[in-house]
């Protein structure tokens, strides 16, 4: 699998809602944006952790990994993909998806 697979099925099998998958065209931030919602605190967190863990599993590094301690928007910098995951409240306040979009 490669690492976009592997997000999205931690992503899936963990339960995230609302995925999302931005493809970024001539942008030297990344390839692809991924932006998920969890449930909770716990499950933002939770859904981070698993994500690193399965990454690295397969040979991959991260970067970085922001917002674990708040856990209300964690940001995990995986090189060329960048993942978002929100708490349903932060997602919408921020609206990152209609930013990212345009």
């Amino acid at each position: 699998m490669n690492k976009l697979e592997i997000i999205l099925k931690v992503l899936e099998d963990r339960l995230a809602e609302d995925i999302n998958v931005i493809n970024l065209k001539n942008s030297s931030i990344a390839d692809t944006i991924v932006i998920a919602t969890g449930t909770s605190v716990i499950q933002t967190r939770a859904l981070a952790d698993y994500i690193e863990e399965e990454l690295i599993k397969n040979g991959f590094s991260l970067i970085s990994k922001e917002g674990f301690r708040e856990g209300e928007w964690i940001l995990i910098d995986a090189n060329d993909i960048i993942v978002h995951i929100f708490t349903r409240k932060q997602r919408e306040f921020y609206g990152i998806d209609n930013l990212l979009s345009e």
